[in-house]
């Protein structure tokens, strides 16, 4: 009989080995869903995990990792703040919706006026958008006790029908012939987030995400709030007793990560997305708390954890070209990751035992 044992102490060894477990199991188990498939499982695994870094077009699809790790770190990092208090902001999609209207709608608003300011008024619309869609949620918990889970999860879904009325209605390209979406971004100057060195990817998204990772480490380990984060996720009552006010730092926290979802949809819209359209969000908001709980809600472990989620989203959508995996077959795949992430953290507190427990 196989039962679980808790442990005296949370094993530190384990709650390292946890993410490399994960990422091998995963890859183990979509192999298998590769093969089930009647694809090749170790050409499946290769395509997407060596292609994109040492292949034929590696010179072009490394500074895709940029590009598509940049939203899910930036993203992860405000998310893990609140995460590590114990609050679970589960609506970054629409946060990230919310800031990439905001700042195409401050840059459309301009058009076509040329300026240098027009961009660092997109970025701030864009941060205020994404921040205030997530004081909904943190206001109603705060006023009213609502669980932010909730409230935050179906928000998007609004979000996502403020995307459809934009694209078809307010910011909608009156020169497109009908056609939903707004003006390319990417062909108005003022308003276009372009690479800083030209084919690199490196845009000021990108930028942005790594200034995240140092500040959020800065916070946790040498500011007084980030101790106060982290005391109340591992001691609520202890918090208490030290004087934290939990609504304060549930403002903070989903605060925060709004603002960066909402930084992150702006960065994006004005840059590799170029429009407003229906289709704009792709699954950042939600493929970021992988990211989070991946980098063990550590700014650096996020940081390597973005860069491996965005090599799989590369490395999926060249196995869809070249092998004919279904677009479906990629995100289980994505998917498996966080599922055998939570499975093996349990191993993090409890340890594996064969035989009856022992009667008192």
């Amino acid at each position: 009989m196989i039962r679980l044992e808790k442990r005296p102490q949370p094993s530190r060894a384990w709650s390292m080995a946890t993410p490399l477990v994960a990422v091998l199991a995963t890859m183990i188990a979509g192999g298998l869903l590769f093969a089930i498939l009647g694809k090749d499982p170790v050409e499946a695994i290769r395509t997407i995990f060596w292609e994109p870094l040492f292949g034929e077009f590696a010179f072009y699809y490394r500074p895709q990792l940029l590009i598509k790790g940049g939203p899910l770190v930036l993203i992860a990092i405000g998310l893990s703040l609140g995460f590590r208090a114990g609050i679970w902001n589960i609506g970054a999609e629409g946060q990230y919706i919310m800031g990439a209207l905001f700042g195409a709608g401050m840059g459309l608003a301009f058009y076509p006026h040329e300026a240098w300011y027009i961009f660092p008024l997109m970025v701030l619309a864009g941060a205020f958008g994404g921040w205030l869609w997530a004081m909904i949620p943190a206001l109603l918990k705060v006023r009213f006790g609502t669980n932010e889970i909730l409230v935050s999860l179906m928000l998007v879904y609004v979000a996502e029908q403020f995307l459809a009325s934009m694209s078809l209605g307010l910011l909608k390209n009156p020169e497109g012939f009908g056609f939903p979406g707004s003006r390319n971004l990417q062909q108005y100057e003022s308003a276009h987030n372009a690479d800083l060195i030209a084919g690199s990817g490196m845009h000021w998204g990108v930028v942005a995400a790594f200034i995240a990772v140092i500040f959020t480490y800065v916070l946790l380990n040498r500011h007084m709030l980030g101790y106060q984060i982290r005391l109340t996720g591992e001691a609520p009552r202890a918090a208490r007793f030290a004087g934290v006010k939990p609504a304060r730092l549930i403002l903070f926290c989903l605060g925060a990560s709004g603002m960066l979802a909402g930084l992150a949809g702006m960065f994006e819209v004005s840059g590799p997305s170029g429009q407003v359209s229906i289709d704009f969000n792709v699954g950042y908001g939600f493929t970021a708390i992988i990211v989070a709980f991946l980098g063990r809600l550590h700014p650096v472990g996020i940081l390597l954890a973005g860069g491996l989620m965005a090599l799989t989203y590369i490395g999926g959508d060249i196995a869809q070209s070249n092998m004919g995996l279904p677009s479906a077959a990629i995100q289980v795949f994505q998917g498996m990751l966080l599922f055998f992430l939570l499975a093996f953290d349990l191993l993090t507190n409890f340890r594996l035992r064969l035989g009856k427990p022992e009667v008192a």
